[in-house]
């Protein structure tokens, strides 16, 4: 299936673009994050387990145990602290 990647702030420093288009197999969010890691470099930094991810799907916060859909827009990115 294709999904739409976005990524803000420190991971898209980290990575180097702010947006792609993949094919991937992954069912869930979980499974494309570690796809992602896998790729290595500014992905694996930015988005390595340990680190805290949020993540959309559609534009809506979901945990990484949501399924992944076919033409899905994802989004990555730091959790964000204001005053």
């Amino acid at each position: 299936m294709k999904v739409h990647l976005r990524y803000f702030a420190s991971i898209r420093e980290a990575i180097g673009t702010g947006s792609e288009t993949l094919e991937t197999g992954a069912a869930t969010l979980a499974a494309l994050r570690d796809e992602l890691i896998a790729r290595g470099g500014g992905h694996a930094e930015a988005l390595v387990r340990g680190r805290a991810v949020r993540v959309s799907l559609n534009q809506t916060m979901v945990d990484e145990t949501t399924a992944l859909l076919d033409g899905a827009e994802v989004a990555f990115f730091p959790p964000v602290t204001g005053g």
